[in-house]
């Protein structure tokens, strides 16, 4: 039974981490649906680890990017590299993260009402953001400053609270920011690998005590089936987000945010009506 929960948890892993939409959120959403207990500690950390496959998929797909850019960037400067430009963003999260990750993991991640919550009022301000701030200008990764990719990993900050989605954070933030939807998307998905691997590792080193080879399996299945599905999501989002607009991403967000908020009431209602 967990192999086929890791499976289906993979999958939604590798559908939506990239997206604008949550992974956070929809395996909240999924674990009770699939009669997981989000309290169970192994669970918590699968919801981290297997962010990594959904990583690899990225390194995979830019691979040939990221080599350039790492080691034979086309500028001498510093400030220009990648590393310099990712250190930047990723140092506003590490330092939050550590501060309010106890605080997030205790009080909001389980519950679906925080869930649907930032679910909703993520894609109002995504539809404000891409009506406004879209940029239809020339544009490529190196025009990124330093000062806006510091703040940008501010802006992915919000993402600690579930629902909210990272890549939304970070790609609507690179927007206001100044950034086209092209490149604001390519530093976002750059930006995850760090940022995911830091906090998979984290989780991991939090919970090391409940670790145990049984779990290696069930991790295993998750984190490969998140990497094939992140490959394929990764490229049809790039592509899709040089023409299009998020407006289907926001009315998916508000309508699953109300789905959940009126599940969440009913169940409530019954749970009473019972007792």
């Amino acid at each position: 039974m967990e192999t086929i929960q890791s499976l289906v948890l993979g999958v939604i892993e590798g559908l939506t981490e990239f997206l604008p939409v949550s992974s956070t959120g929809h395996m909240i959403i999924a674990q009770p649906l699939l009669g997981i207990d989000p309290e169970d500690p192994k669970w918590r950390v699968f919801l981290f680890v297997s962010q990594m496959g959904a990583i690899l998929a990225v390194v995979l797909y830019f691979w040939r990017d990221l080599w350039r850019r790492t080691f034979h960037p086309r500028s001498r400067s510093w400030k220009q590299h990648i590393a310099t430009k990712l250190t930047a963003a990723l140092v506003p999260t590490i330092v939050l993260g550590l501060a309010f990750d106890d605080f997030m993991e205790k009080h909001l991640e389980g519950n679906p009402t925080a869930v649907a919550g930032a679910l909703i009022v993520g894609a109002l301000l995504m539809l404000f953001i891409d009506a406004v701030f879209r940029r239809r200008s020339e544009m490529n990764f190196d025009d990124i400053t330093l000062r806006q990719a510091f703040l940008i990993g501010l802006v992915q900050c919000l993402s600690m609270w579930p629902g909210t989605s990272r890549a939304a954070a970070t790609i609507m933030g690179g927007m206001v920011l100044g950034l086209t939807p092209r490149v604001a998307a390519q530093f976002s998905f750059y930006l995850a690998i760090p940022t995911m691997v830091a906090a998979g590792g984290y989780r991991l080193w939090k919970y090391r005590n409940d670790l145990t080879m049984d779990m290696a399996g069930m991790i295993a299945t998750g984190t490969a089936a998140a990497f094939l599905v992140a490959l394929f999501v990764v490229a049809a989002f790039m592509n899709y987000v040089q023409r299009r607009r998020f407006t289907p991403f926001a009315v998916y967000r508000i309508l699953l945010g109300a789905a959940v908020l009126i599940l969440t009431f009913l169940t409530d209602l019954f749970s009473r009506s019972s007792s």
